[in-house]
């Protein structure tokens, strides 16, 4: 599939998390589901990483989005979600490691079905890491069209600064 442009409309994919809850003792119980389809209506920023606790997305990328998060609310956003291919047990283990709190949505694509969808899928099997693996990307979807999409190696177009900077 071709990689997913401007103006086109977000696939309806369904993506796993686990709520947040202020105890950081307190695993993860069953993840619940994020549709696509929840994000009609809002103002949402979705950054796609190639693994947690990997070295940029890590000590980059996440932590950026997460102290920048007032700025990219007060610009409009409603939602910001950080999205990578590993299971919600995972991401709900980086989130809590990296003190995300509420303010992103730690979401697994456990089956890369969103990555898959959308065009933003890697194969790092040379590396170690898996067949199915999310490009490192930022995209605003703005009722469910997608309105910026940054794909890159580093975090010039996909970090918290270049996704405020199109808002």
């Amino acid at each position: 599939m071709a990689q997913i442009q401007v103006g086109d409309i977000l696939p309806s994919v369904s993506l796993k998390f686990c709520p947040y809850d202020s105890s950081l003792k307190n695993a993860c119980g069953i993840p619940q589901n994020l549709k696509t389809d929840s994000f009609k209506g809002k103002k949402v920023v979705i950054f796609g990483v190639p693994g947690a606790f990997t070295p940029t997305c890590n000590n980059n990328h996440l932590p950026e989005y997460h102290e920048k998060y007032s700025d990219l609310v007060n610009k409009g956003v409603d939602q910001v979600v950080c999205l990578s291919t590993a299971d919600a047990f995972v991401m709900d283990a980086w989130g809590k490691w990296a003190n995300v709190s509420d303010k992103v949505i730690m979401a697994a694509d456990g089956n890369g079905d969103f990555v898959k969808a959308t065009g933003l899928v890697q194969d790092l099997t040379k590396n170690g890491m898996g067949a199915v693996r999310s490009k490192r990307f930022a995209m605003v979807v703005d009722d469910m069209k997608v309105v910026y999409i940054g794909v890159e190696f580093g975090v010039s177009v996909s970090g918290a600064t270049a996704v405020l900077a199109k808002l």
